[in-house]
């Protein structure tokens, strides 16, 4: 493992750790890369074409722009990462098809949407999960984190390692969201995840699924009454905008997983996959600082708009909230196996303390 730039932080050091066990080959230097230039024509220049839902401005869109800026330098332009931010190329539901068709190389699908093609990674759906950043990586880095990222080989994907986004909040064009009865009868836009899907009909709300890029849409023109998500994807599209109340619940987990198409990934030569692995590493650890100081700015961007009422969870509120929404644990260990709950951080550590 490369220790490096003075990266003694402990979480720095747990998203390297990951990163290692996901990429093929790993090296402690970005001083040089062997790739042979004068021996490649501009025909071969090789060109990555990177797709994702979210804005510029977001955590996956700065280090998606950040990825692509250092490999073109790294490269002296001989590789080429094409970012196409906000759904602009393909939309949510397309770019997994897209993908795996060789039309584009490269995505960053929040977790959510990879349970059509691999349904355990509902685990990291699964409301109240995850308590911070930390309670991912040790999850993620564990026995049932390599499960979930071996299952993606299994389906042509080469995952080369998860981005931050933090975690999410609810919020609500009718009445404040406190107790879970004040959901009932509301319409919310979800991704494609059962475990998400029932969430809330524990919570009796009707729900939709719709894409990201055409949640502002839905809510401008009263198709859908609320959402959940991050600060920063809230703000990067203007959401509080459109909404009269959010709740800080910080009940979800929201991160992505950075793929490439397996097929076009061995096509690579070594010293291109070392060149993309050691930089992607760089991007990943700027990535998850960035999430983090992100999402507190956009907080307080909000609560200083003055434009939306903001309530914050108390610990008792979150305990109804975790009660009502039981079922959803009930539902995924029927569906799965039960280990995929048992290795949840809070939870072995509840084993360990008995």
């Amino acid at each position: 493992m490369c220790l490096q730039n003075g990266c003694t932080h402990h979480r720095k050091i747990g998203y390297l750790l990951l990163i290692t066990l996901l990429v093929l080959v790993s090296g402690c230097s970005n001083s040089a890369y062997p790739i042979d230039h004068e021996q490649l024509s501009e025909d071969e220049r090789i060109v990555i074409r990177f797709s994702h839902v979210v804005g510029e401005q977001t955590p996956k869109g700065l280090a998606a722009r950040k990825f692509a800026k250092l490999v073109k330098e790294r490269s002296n332009g001989f590789i080429e990462v094409q970012v196409f931010p906000n759904g602009n190329l393909y939309k949510d539901g397309e770019e997994l098809d897209a993908l795996n068709r060789g039309d584009i190389q490269m995505v960053a699908p929040s977790t959510s949407k990879l349970t059509p093609i691999v349904p355990e990674w509902q685990v990291m759906d699964l409301p109240f999960a995850f308590r911070n950043s930390s309670d991912v990586q040790d999850y993620l880095q564990g026995e049932i984190g390599q499960k979930l990222l071996a299952k993606l080989n299994k389906e042509g994907l080469y995952p080369l390692g998860i981005w931050d986004n933090g975690f999410k909040q609810m919020t609500s064009q009718y009445g404040p969201l406190i107790k879970p009865k004040d959901f009932a009868g509301q319409r919310f836009r979800v991704m494609p995840s059962t475990v998400i899907e029932d969430q809330f009909k524990a919570l009796q709300v009707d729900t939709q699924i719709h894409s990201f890029d055409e949640v502002y849409q839905l809510l401008n023109n009263g198709i859908i009454d609320g959402q959940e998500n991050t600060f920063s994807n809230i703000v990067s599209k203007d959401l509080h905008s459109l909404q009269n109340y959010l709740t800080i619940s910080d009940h979800g987990y929201l991160g992505y997983v950075v793929l490439m198409n397996l097929e076009f990934w061995e096509s690579l030569s070594l010293d291109v996959q070392k060149l993309l692995t050691d930089t992607f590493r760089e991007v990943t650890e700027w990535e998850v600082e960035l999430a983090q100081e992100l999402n507190e700015k956009n907080q307080q961007d909000i609560e200083q708009c003055g434009c939306i009422e903001i309530h914050r969870l108390t610990e008792e509120e979150k305990q109804l909230w975790e009660d009502a929404l039981q079922p959803v644990y009930r539902n995924f260990e029927d569906r799965f196996r039960a280990e995929y709950i048992e290795q949840l951080p809070k939870n072995k550590e509840a084993q360990a303390s008995h």
